[in-house]
């Protein structure tokens, strides 16, 4: 099976399910006979937003490695735009924003693209972040200048850092598994959102006892439980898209989901600290980085899980 063919193979199962799920979610809400239901209500909305990734994601996967790059490069710019329209800065902050807006953010991506592993995992965490505050420093603006850095360095580990390790998956040399790299994706983006289905739909159920009720008051014990509880039955099913065995792909599967469900409860901590809703603003609720919450704490995890026990690529 060629790349072009299997890419369109799980697009189009993919598609499949959100059709179903979306007949499903118009079923209830037609049953409902005008009753508000917030079980079918959110459902439906997140729906919506899953329609527009999977579109936006086939199209990419479609155009190949470069456009897989050029589509997580816009969707990190989006989210840092996001992350730092609600953040605490100053005038003097200007000039490492621009930095990390127009340098840091396209080099890391072209580090990607050159497939410069070495430097794509500390470009970052090293040489950002310890010239970024620098530039801040020169304009002997000192109020709050610890609180304006943190911010600066949390927005770029988030949407930069943790998010350009989703293309930097196709960098990875599995033996056997040539030319699918765009698998590994796939096998994250449904195992993440599964997972946050999942947590939604076991509180909804069964959860009486809120994991942390003035972050999130809706993700409940037993729905992070359950979640997990799902998510090594999810990566069974979709272990043959992988390079796993079938209990490789159950493991990395749970602690996708784990990594998933507290990274999304870590953006929402630090929205109730901004006291904002969403992130951003969309016609279905939310912005990119509400929808990308999930995947940006399992990426990175996911991308060393599969490098140090599945590649050969070279260290740095």
């Amino acid at each position: 099976m060629t790349h072009f063919q299997g890419t369109l193979l799980i697009t189009a199962g993919v598609l499949t399910l959100l059709v179903t799920l979306s007949l499903l979610g118009g079923w209830l809400k037609l049953t409902a006979d005008g009753r508000p239901v917030a079980l079918v209500d959110h459902l439906n909305q997140r729906l919506q937003g899953w329609w527009a990734m999977t579109l936006t994601i086939g199209l990419a996967l479609l155009a190949g490695r470069i456009g897989v790059i050029v589509l997580f490069a816009f969707v990190s710019f989006t989210a840092l735009r996001e992350f730092l329209t609600v953040a605490p800065t100053r005038r003097s902050d200007h000039q490492a924003m621009v930095m990390a807006f127009f340098v840091v953010l396209p080099f890391q991506y072209f580090l990607v693209g050159i497939e410069w592993l070495g430097l794509f995992e500390v470009f970052i965490p090293v040489y950002a972040f310890l010239f970024l505050p620098i530039l801040s420093a020169v304009k002997s603006d000192t109020l709050r200048f610890m609180e304006r850095t943190g911010t600066l360095h949390w927005a770029l580990m988030v949407t930069v850092f943790c998010i350009s390790h989703i293309p930097a998956l196709l960098n990875l040399r599995i033996p056997g598994f040539e030319g699918r790299g765009v698998y590994l994706i796939v096998f994250l983006v449904l195992v993440v959102q599964g997972g946050d289905l999942a947590q939604h739909l076991w509180s909804r159920w069964l959860g009486h006892h809120p994991l942390a009720p003035q972050i999130s008051p809706n993700k409940t014990v037993e729905g992070h439980v359950g979640a997990l509880i799902t998510a090594p039955l999810l990566g069974m099913l979709l272990s043959w898209m992988t390079p796993f065995p079938i209990a490789g792909a159950a493991v990395i599967a749970l602690a996708l989901t784990l990594m998933g469900l507290f990274g999304a409860l870590v953006l929402s901590a630090m929205k109730r600290d901004r006291g904002v809703h969403d992130w951003g603003a969309a016609a279905d609720g939310g912005g990119m980085l509400d929808r990308i919450a999930s995947v940006c704490f399992a990426a990175p995890v996911y991308f060393h899980l599969v490098r140090h026990w599945w590649s050969v690529t070279p260290g740095p």
